[in-house]
């Protein structure tokens, strides 16, 4: 007998047993342990062996007994009777008849003979429940001399469902446990193997199909499953407790367990039944054959809607098992793009287009479509909507229509008799999709944002199986950006993210938009980890997505004042521009490509895809929710390159939209004083009031920026310093502590008392560069650098160099400065 450990000694229903031993080892005792086997029913009966003998009371076994050789007033202790042959078993009962005065004898519930049943019925029964996970620390503490913490309990309790024994294997060490594992699955009766294995497969519940599978009845399963649970392997919920469902699904044998699987699998094909649970156990497995293919392909179409990344590897597996990839080429496609592969998509999609099955090609179509729509081919994505034609296709080509400048064309289909198809949540939502974006060519912002922010509210509940060119959530945040609705942008792409509206196709879109919206409000910080997200989550960007991607990197470095981090990411936004046509959803990264541009002095470089974009709202009519953004990017790009003249002609353009929105009105008040500020007319107090109702629209970085760069251009003490409290205020930070003259100020003051180009050359000079080499570097002359450097020195009230370049290092290298 094995010896115990303290926990079972606190077992409630074993403690009157040792109570009694240990009190009143005399007096008659007759009792009946079961429990499933690892339940420690040995070591309970080893601590009843202890106490009897420190009463002095003798112990034998059942071999002793049954030979004839114990002393009758022995205490009888069997391990295990569910063991014994039908004739000890009829011999142990007649002894107990006879007049047994001690006798303890343990068992599993199953299997159990009438013999056995007969006696125990004549006994105390004690039944042995699993461990609890209070229980289970202390049992654990008795093993290894060490109290886990609650935490761990909880966890060695979930894994082993509170068995002792497999308590046991998971601490002592992964071969032991293993091997331990693999003897009792080989010991097992076959058909409780096939049960174990058709549970851990998802199929323990399933009474018709485990009829089938095992040939027999109700009650014959009923009966296989009573003996299951006696294994110890199966909970009292039914249900296989973890680490023994790891060992059956690891450590069965191969060949056994890969044909329940696959009888599994063909009964439910046979009984058109779900068979996704249980095609999913056979990946990776290299079964191959028909009904396997046929399984595999059937758990595909299941998946789909759930998990198209799973529907895309059992497609795949269908294939490799010997089903035809091109039979396979609708649903692979369809799961191909909704889980991000968007190549694998498109060459299925590819062939899909020839064939003679019209509804295939038009699958093909819609699926090639949406590829290129994420590939920033709009144009050639509503050729390939208006092809198919096919339910929400006519729809989403209107949206490619008026994308790409052809709003006439948009409508038109839009007009058109719509063909008969089912009205699903999808068709409903890219109705609404296209219509919000027309709203947005011809009518008003909140018109558009109303519908498309209907449509991605309509769409939620489709979750991750809708095929979208583009989430509406998106578009509806898109929209908002160019109103001024930062709010509304962040209220509407939060839950659809959430909810994985679009699947992971549209997921890093979705992300990068709410990193966008937190960086034109000013919220660096959140932007940049948004950013960090998906570069660290995603293997390969789709043209779109790269291009939102380095273009908020872009806008970023500028914002920080990141002068070499501006040169890095502007040539990353440019590649990824140059391999993505301009259409109206990209005119926000490219306002920053064009402002980083001018500073860059690459301006040039961006004249096609600005042109491409100026003839883009021409054509539609120059809409005012579009073109306000653009020339607001391109009149900062004109005051960084002193172009005065194209400033005044973008001053113009947003005195004309002025009236449009209270978003295109503000922007024009900005921009006129900007350019008061530029040209040393601004008043202090207007520059303040403009600056505050950019920051009540969100832009609180645009805000600060226009207070500090009129602080730093006004020759007035005392405006200076009102303008720089403004400036901090803007950015969620104060001076309260300021004492209002100059020097305070310039004690108090950061990066932003410099301009953008002051910041540029202060950099460099601090780096250690020569007037001649920074200038070399910032394309303008030594003698250009010398003058900025005087000025800065004056800002600054520096007295000689070296306090210059001390006091630009600590402003240089302060955090959160309001000079982006």
């Amino acid at each position: 007998m094995t010896t115990t450990t303290p926990e079972q000694l606190f077992h409630p229903a074993v403690r009157p047993l040792l109570e009694q031993i240990t009190g009143r080892p005399g007096d008659g005792l007759r009792v009946a342990i079961a429990a499933p086997g690892g339940y420690g029913k040995s070591a309970v009966l080893g601590a009843l062996e202890r106490c009897y003998r420190d009463a002095g009371v003798d112990v034998v076994d059942a071999a002793t007994l049954l030979s004839g050789g114990a002393n009758p007033d022995a205490a009888v202790l069997i391990d295990d009777a569910h063991q014994l042959s039908e004739s000890a078993l009829h011999r142990l009962g007649d002894l107990a008849a006879g007049g047994l005065p001690r006798l303890v004898l343990t068992h599993r519930t199953r299997p159990r003979s009438a013999t056995l049943k007969t006696l125990t019925e004549s006994m105390e029964p004690v039944l042995l429940s699993p461990l609890d996970a209070a229980q289970v620390r202390r049992f654990t503490a008795a093993l290894t001399g060490e109290s886990p913490s609650t935490a761990i309990a909880a966890k060695l309790h979930l894994r082993t469902g509170g068995v002792p024994r497999f308590i046991e294997r998971l601490i002592t060490g992964t071969a032991r446990a293993s091997q331990e594992f693999r003897a009792d699955l080989e010991a097992l009766d076959p058909d409780v193997l096939r049960f174990l294995v058709a549970s851990e497969a998802g199929a323990g519940r399933n009474l018709d199909l485990l009829c089938s599978l095992l040939d027999t009845d109700r009650a014959g399963v009923s009966a296989i499953i009573d003996d299951a649970r006696a294994t110890g392997m199966l909970g009292t919920d039914g249900e296989l407790v973890p680490l023994a469902e790891e060992a059956v699904r690891t450590l069965s044998a191969v060949d056994r367990r890969l044909d329940v699987l696959q009888q599994l699998v063909e009964l439910q094909l046979r009984h058109e039944q779900p068979v996704l649970e249980l095609a999913t156990s056979l990946l990776g497995t290299g079964i191959a054959g028909v009904m396997v293919a046929a399984g595999f392909e059937t758990a595909a179409y299941e998946a789909l809607p759930l998990d198209a990344t799973l529907a895309s590897t059992l497609f795949e597996a269908a294939a490799e098992a010997g089903r035809p990839a091109g039979e396979l080429a609708s649903g692979w496609a369809r799961a191909a793009a909704l889980s991000g592969d968007l190549d694998t998509a498109l060459r299925l999609s590819d062939g899909l287009l020839t064939r003679d099955d019209p509804a295939e090609r038009a699958v093909g179509a819609t699926v090639a479509a949406t590829v290129l729509a994420h590939r920033g081919e709009l144009t050639r994505c509503a050729e390939l909507y208006q092809w198919s034609a096919d339910g929400s296709s006519l729809a989403f080509a209107a949206i490619g229509l008026f994308g790409t400048g052809k709003a006439e064309s948009a409508r038109a289909l839009l007009a058109a008799p719509a063909p008969r198809a089912v009205p699903t949540l999808l068709a409903g939502a890219a109705t609404r999709m296209a219509e919000g974006v027309g709203d947005s060519v011809s009518g008003s912002a909140t018109d558009a944002l109303s519908t498309l922010l209907g449509a991605a509210a309509m769409l939620e509940p489709a979750g991750t199986s809708a095929l979208l060119p583009d989430a509406p959530a998106a578009l509806a945040a898109i929209v908002a950006l160019h109103s001024g609705e930062l709010r509304l942008a962040e209220s509407v792409l939060t839950p659809a993210l959430a909810a994985g509206t679009g699947g992971k196709l549209l997921a890093v879109r979705q992300r990068l938009l709410l990193g966008w919206t937190a960086m034109t409000a000013g919220e660096l910080g959140i932007a940049a980890s948004q950013a960090q997200v998906v570069r660290e989550t995603t293997a390969k960007l789709e043209p779109r997505d790269e291009l939102f991607l380095t273009a908020m990197e872009l806008g970023l470095a500028r914002r920080n004042s990141d002068i070499p981090g501006i040169r890095r990411a502007w040539e990353n936004a440019f590649d990824a521009v140059m391999r993505h046509r301009m259409n109206l959803f990209t005119l926000l990264p490219l306002g920053e490509l064009v402002i980083a541009a001018a500073r860059c002095g690459e301006h040039p470089r961006l004249s096609r895809h600005l042109e491409q974009a100026r003839t883009l709202l021409a054509e539609l009519g120059n809409p005012p929710l579009w073109t306000v953004s653009l020339h607001w990017s391109e009149l900062h790009a004109a005051i960084t390159m002193e172009d005065n003249a194209a400033a005044e002609r973008h001053l113009a353009a947003l005195a004309g939209t002025a009236d449009f929105s209270h978003y295109s009105a503000i922007l024009f008040g900005a921009a006129r004083s900007w350019l008061a500020v530029l040209g040393g007319t601004a008043d202090p107090q207007e520059v303040v009031a403009t600056a505050g109702e950019l920051h009540d629209l969100g832009l609180r970085w645009d805000a600060a920026r226009l207070a500090g760069q009129a602080a730093i251009r006004t020759s007035d003490r005392k405006a200076m310093v009102m303008l720089l409290e403004a400036a901090r205020q803007f950015q969620g930070r104060s001076n309260s502590g300021n004492t209002g003259n100059a020097e305070s100020a310039n004690a108090a003051a950061d990066a932003s008392i410099l301009s953008e180009r002051e910041q540029e050359v202060a950099r460099l000079v601090v780096d250690g560069l020569t007037y001649k080499q920074a200038g070399d570097k910032l394309f303008i002359s030594g003698k250009t650098v010398e003058h900025h450097m005087a000025r800065i020195r004056a800002k600054l009230g520096a007295g000689d160099r070296r306090e210059l370049l001390a006091t630009l290092r600590e402003l240089l290298d302060a955090p959160n400065r309001v000079e982006g």
